[in-house]
């Protein structure tokens, strides 16, 4: 996927930053400008003036005054005005800047002019218009217009400096008040993060903007509709768990009595065929139902401090009948003594499910083993098998419901591993499997518990 440019941000809070930003900084440049060409006009109109003003002061005299000489730094830094007087036909008579090769303009009025390719050789100038006399002198008066222009922009800039300096200020505020907006968004973000399939509850719609909460009632709706959707599934799954266990169960009393009445051979491999088909329906129903009640019970029900050493004794003294059936050694070390506050019941399905999945799959006569020690500094439980592990393309599967290694005994229902693990989960545990390596006994799978710190 191609990253985006910088102009076209995906979020909103990227995109009315942008745009905000963007009118702010022209708002501000239109002012700026607005500002110069008004200092402008002003400046101007303001120099014109005193231009006829003095150009008329001076024609109203017959003779010809003294004036006196301006400097060169009076004429461009100050702006001092050149006064010129002309005779009536044309001759300069006298100027209080003689420097100024600037000739009598043909028509009275403003002119702009230009004597030269400088940047300071451009003019503003009035010329007075002839008097009623014929011996009255004509005046023109001039002044630098590169001193008007720094003039204007010397003005205008300081009109725009307030608005400068609240520039930064404004786009401050204006970055809090969309990052404020976008806080209860995040906030909704959060709350629906924090949803799973066994705590989906109704997203809060005091904080949440008005335009986002028929979004977020939406998603409300959509969040109860999963809620009875997950409920009659766990009641569908408890109900025929429950109606199937009865007769099931019946099914195997019947076997039972049957079984001293079935002559040998054939017949009698099939009965041990059928007898294995309805204890494994028999093992799926309880899973079924153990996997049930675990999904509709609360996260942190009934926590308590746990022995977890004194909890793997007696998951191990319960399946010491499938370990003896099997004739399975079975061997437990314990060189820590670490106590979780967690539900017992969940502790013993964690333990109880991996247990009964090493004695499965070790072999007749095999060995298992129970070790519970410290890894790095934290505690761990390994149910170590001598079994015949799990091929590494199937390592990420094992743990999805009902999903069973191919090649594997017909016992197992595909369930333990994941209710295992989702036990694990709810009470801060982590379950991670390994097959054992030569340097650590041969075949076999590592079932590694890390126990919460």
């Amino acid at each position: 996927m191609h990253p985006r440019p910088w102009y076209m941000p995906c979020s909103l809070r990227g995109k009315l930053l942008l745009w905000l930003v963007s009118l702010h900084l022209i708002a501000a440049f239109v002012a700026a400008w607005a500002s110069y060409m008004s200092y402008g006009r002003m400046v101007h109109t303001f120099m014109d003036d005193q231009m006829q003003l003095l150009a008329n002061s001076y024609a109203a005299n017959d003779g010809t005054p003294v004036l006196q000489p301006l400097a060169d730094e009076g004429v461009f830094k100050w702006g001092s005005f050149i006064v010129q007087i002309w005779s009536p036909d044309g001759r300069l008579l006298a100027s209080s800047w003689p420097r100024l090769s600037l000739p009598l303009q043909a028509e009275p009025g403003l002119h702009n002019v230009r004597t030269g390719a400088g940047s300071d050789e451009d003019w503003r100038v009035y010329t007075a218009e002839a008097g009623l006399r014929a011996s009255q002198p004509r005046v023109q008066i001039a002044q630098n217009g590169s001193f008007l222009r720094h003039e204007v922009a010397h003005r205008a800039l300081f009109a725009a400096l307030p608005i400068a300096l609240l520039l930064p200020v404004s786009l401050a505020v204006l970055w809090l008040v969309v990052w404020l907006s976008s806080y209860s968004l995040r906030a909704v973000a959060r709350e629906v993060a924090a949803q799973d399939e066994r705590s989906l509850s109704e997203l809060s719609l005091a904080r949440v903007p008005d335009e986002i909460a028929p979004l977020v009632s939406a998603f409300n709706s959509l969040l109860a509709r999963l809620r009875a959707a997950f409920a009659a599934q766990r009641r569908f799954v408890q109900d025929a768990a429950h109606e199937l266990r009865t007769p099931v169960a019946a099914i195997g009393l019947q076997l039972e009595n049957l079984r001293a009445h079935v002559p040998p051979g054939d017949a009698a491999e099939r009965f041990a065929q059928l007898e294995a088909g309805v204890t494994r329906a028999q093992h799926l129903i309880e899973q079924l139902l153990r996997l049930s009640r675990q999904e509709s019970a609360a996260p942190a029900a009934g926590a308590e401090p746990v022995d977890v050493a004194a909890l793997l004794r007696e998951s191990l003294g319960q399946l010491m009948v499938v370990a003896d059936r099997r004739r399975i050694d079975v061997g437990f070390d314990g060189t820590v003594a670490p106590v979780v506050s967690a539900p017992a019941a969940e502790l013993r399905s964690v333990f109880d499910n991996l247990i009964d999945n090493a004695l499965r799959h070790a072999p007749e006569g095999g060995v298992v083993d129970v070790r519970l020690h410290e890894v790095q500094g934290q505690p761990v439980v390994d149910v170590v098998d001598n079994g015949p592990g799990i091929p590494p393309e199937f390592m990420p599967r094992v743990f999805d419901r009902f999903f069973r290694v191919p090649g594997t005994s017909p016992g197992g229902s595909g369930l333990g591993l994941a209710i295992a693990r989702t036990a694990a989960l709810r009470h801060g545990l982590r379950i991670a499997l390994s097959n054992r390596s030569e340097q650590e006994g041969g075949t076999g799978l590592i079932a590694r518990v890390y126990l919460p710190t």
